[in-house]
């Protein structure tokens, strides 16, 4: 039965079940979200800050991620310094146009990044170029990286510093993984503050 010929039906149970399974599958990472979250939290208390980015739905994802550790999770507390890379168009243009759109998010980490802070790269693929020079500079400059991938975690599993994978193959489960990892993090870090 190839794809097409799916019921809706066949198509929630289908999706239901890998989600199930990938859930089932975080148990394997716990030490690593665990470990994200402490990074995150001396950084912070260093003085740092998170920084966020992605293509696409994983853009979107890094600016509510972002927004989860500036406003609030489950409870109100003080804000925690995080910013989405992928929210400034003046900046994202003009880097795209004048240089490469590789850079767009390196450039930014270069910018305002500074040893101590954490970067979050979001690909389902793990191939994302611009974040991958993201996580090349931030590799340079002193900044701790965490990547959120899927598949076999691609390039981005070779430069990250701590790398969070998703063990899917399709980009919506990836993502609908992608934050939930994010919202336990959030809340892990929240906890602490």
């Amino acid at each position: 039965m190839t794809n097409m010929r799916l019921t809706d039906r066949q198509r929630i149970d289908g999706a239901l079940s890998e989600l199930s399974r990938l859930i089932q599958g975080l148990s394997t990472i716990e030490p690593l979200l665990e470990a994200a979250a402490g990074k995150i939290e001396a950084a912070v208390r260093a003085g740092g800050k998170v920084m966020l980015f992605g293509n696409g739905g994983s853009a979107s994802q890094a600016q509510h991620i972002a927004a989860e550790f500036v406003n609030r999770f489950l409870r109100d507390r003080r804000a925690l310094p995080a910013i989405a890379l992928t929210t400034d168009q003046s900046i994202l243009t003009s880097i795209a146009n004048d240089a490469t759109f590789d850079a767009v998010f390196a450039r930014q980490v270069e910018a305002i990044g500074k040893p101590g802070d954490v970067a979050i790269g979001l690909s389902t693929s793990g191939e994302s170029r611009n974040v991958i020079s993201a996580f090349e500079v931030s590799r340079l400059m002193g900044v701790f990286t965490i990547g959120l991938t899927g598949r076999s975690g691609g390039r981005l599993a070779g430069c990250s510093d701590l790398l969070l994978r998703v063990d899917a193959e399709t980009t919506p489960r990836i993502q609908e993984m992608h934050l939930l990892i994010g919202h336990l993090i959030a809340e892990m870090v929240e906890a602490r503050f």
